[in-house]
């Protein structure tokens, strides 16, 4: 479901994602609101202050869920003040504070997240961080009325779980015949 303010136009609105340093949060959400609305929005992001890249475990968790953010890159904010963003969103207090208008914007909305790159401890306990946050974004967009997937719902994908449903439910049934004939047998026994 896509919210009535981001209905497609004829030229397709650019929604722009801010954060500090375009490194994580911004690219997560990037990442989630191309799957949810699809190929009539242009979404981006930027930072006030960009870091230059984008953080390795981002990718990552992207990637468990079927978006690839490798292609991503961390720009600067003021590469969109010339552009006709519709829609700007902030993931973190410095980027709402800072925020210019930009041309043609119509709607702000404010999400504020902790930035995963700053998760210390293991390699598995930082993704654990970037999971949250990634999960945390896309419950706060679905909340709000993008309907934001956290897996794979490609076609083959479906078929791959719908074949493992059925293949389960077969041995599942073969199991239950087999003890149904068990009991019929072990009760005709008795009488």
């Amino acid at each position: 479901m896509i919210p009535s303010h981001l209905s497609p136009m004829s030229k397709s609105p650019l929604i722009l994602v801010l954060c500090t340093g375009n490194s994580c949060r911004s690219h997560l959400a990037e990442g989630l609101l191309r799957r949810a609305l699809g190929p009539g929005y242009v979404v981006a992001s930027a930072g006030s202050k960009p870091a230059g890249y984008v953080h390795p475990l981002a990718i990552r968790v992207m990637e468990e869920i079927g978006i690839d953010l490798s292609g991503h890159t961390s720009k600067h904010l003021e590469e969109f003040l010339t552009q006709d963003v519709e829609t700007v969103i902030t993931v973190c207090g410095n980027a709402d504070q800072v925020c210019p208008m930009f041309p043609g914007q119509v709607n702000r909305h404010h999400y504020p997240f902790l930035d995963p790159a700053h998760a210390t401890g293991t390699e598995e306990e930082q993704l654990a961080v970037f999971r949250q946050v990634r999960d945390g974004i896309a419950h706060v967009f679905a909340q709000h009325g993008f309907a934001v997937a956290l897996i794979d719902i490609s076609q083959p994908a479906l078929d791959r779980a719908l074949g493992t449903i059925t293949k389960n439910l077969d041995r599942q049934v073969a199991k239950a015949s087999d003890k149904s004939i068990t009991c019929a047998v072990t009760a005709s026994e008795v009488a």
